[in-house]
């Protein structure tokens, strides 16, 4: 609870003395920093004590919106269409700088798209689930390159691995169908052969570089592979498809095409452009698995993807992700493991304020309304104190400890 109510209040840098002057008769700082590297907890069941909380919460809202469906649903002869609920399980990596990071283990040089370079710090592998605009983040995973292994003599994981394990071992609300979002650095054939042989779907950013699959009478077996780019530069402004994106709005220009592509599977490749006069490197490009979707719900699947970002910049910005000075790699994978705790707890906060307060909420007002409640228990109970008689000096040392 320390480590938790000083992640809540404090605003400035969630170092260890920065999580403890945010509580009163705090523990030593030597003895939190062995709660972190030495006491035994495991934060592997931490994690599936919150997974299962969720599972349990969303479970009857599942229920919920599948009878919903099933009432919307048409009156026809036949078998009824099947009645889903899709779940995203979107993952992605972060790199927390740690410049001054010294003889920090784990640390190694990964690229940041905040700073646009290679810069030295922790690569946070991680996950995220979300349910009917709910969101719940999976067990955060510490990649290191494999030279920092050898050196610290670990068995080294790639970020492929990372992920491939994440999916294997994912386990969705019951009723649901489960959606897997990567960028284009996990389109890798291992994560899509792991999706299918969960039964779930998946979609991956890919890049200008893949060769797909295009029909060509004058072949001998009538197609032949081409690149995604020169694919690109062949279409015309007839074969886009004006669309709206999903959330912001602003009109995009779609085109979509079954086909396959070269070290993958049979899917859809999605070509997406702000404008038909900007620069085709500007273009972007996914494959779905999905090769059912319409355009409009291939947009709605890769939007959905910018959640993870929404994650990496609330749990930094608003609970000091990338704030933690602990030496050892187990002790930075536990204040992380924390940090996701608090947002898991956050988020279940927003939720609750979004249904009273009418509105949107993010994640930042969900933890002032916190520290707002926890500033007037405060004040009420220094008002009881004094009511009882408790001497000003006794109050001074307690909040001076």
């Amino acid at each position: 609870m320390t480590v938790l109510l000083g992640l809540m209040e404090c605003d400035g840098r969630r170092t260890l003395s920065g999580v403890l002057s945010q509580v009163a008769e705090p523990p030593s700082l030597s003895g939190l920093s062995r709660f972190f590297s030495e006491a035994p907890w495991l934060q592997e069941a931490l994690v599936l004590i919150w997974l299962e909380h969720f599972r349990r919460e969303m479970q009857p809202l599942v229920e919920a919106e599948r009878e919903q469906q099933s009432k919307l649903q048409p009156k026809r002869r036949g078998r009824p269409k099947q009645r889903l609920v899709t779940g995203y399980v979107i993952g992605d990596d972060s790199t927390m700088s740690k410049p001054k990071g010294g003889k920090m283990e784990g640390l190694g040089k990964h690229h940041s798209t905040t700073y646009d370079q290679r810069i030295v710090g922790h690569s946070l592998v991680q996950g995220l689930y979300v349910l009917l605009d709910r969101r719940c983040p999976l067990a955060p995973q510490l990649y290191r390159q494999a030279k920092v292994c050898a050196a610290e003599e670990v068995p080294f994981q790639s970020k492929i691995e990372l992920m491939e394990s994440l999916i294997r071992e994912f386990e969705p609300v019951a009723g649901t169908t489960t959606h897997i979002l990567l960028d284009s650095w996990y389109c890798a054939k291992c994560l899509w052969h792991a999706a299918r042989e969960r039964d779930f779907l998946i979609t991956t950013g890919l890049k200008s570089n893949r060769w797909l699959r295009v029909p060509d009478e004058s072949a001998p077996v009538g197609w032949r592979w081409q690149k995604l780019s020169d694919y690109l530069a062949d279409l015309t402004e007839q074969d886009d498809v004006p669309l709206p994106w999903p959330r912001s709005g602003k009109m995009v220009y779609v085109h979509v095409v079954n086909t396959s592509v070269r070290k993958l599977y049979r899917c859809q490749v999605i070509l997406v452009r702000h404008s038909l006069d900007a620069p085709l490197s500007q273009a972007r490009y996914w494959a779905s698995s999905d090769l059912e979707a319409d355009p409009e719900t291939l947009l709605t699947h890769i939007s959905a993807r910018w959640d993870i970002e929404v994650l990496f910049g609330d749990s930094k910005e608003e609970l000091g992700l990338d704030h933690s000075q602990l030496m050892s790699a187990s002790a930075i994978v536990r204040f992380w493991t924390l940090a996701m705790l608090a947002y898991v707890f956050l988020e279940e906060e927003q939720q609750r304020l979004r249904v009273s307060w009418q509105r949107p909420v993010t994640i930042g007002e969900a933890r002032r309304e916190v520290q707002r409640r926890h500033r007037r228990g405060l004040l009420e109970w220094l008002h009881q104190q004094f009511l009882s008689g408790v001497p000003l000096e006794t109050l001074f040392d307690v909040f001076a400890a």
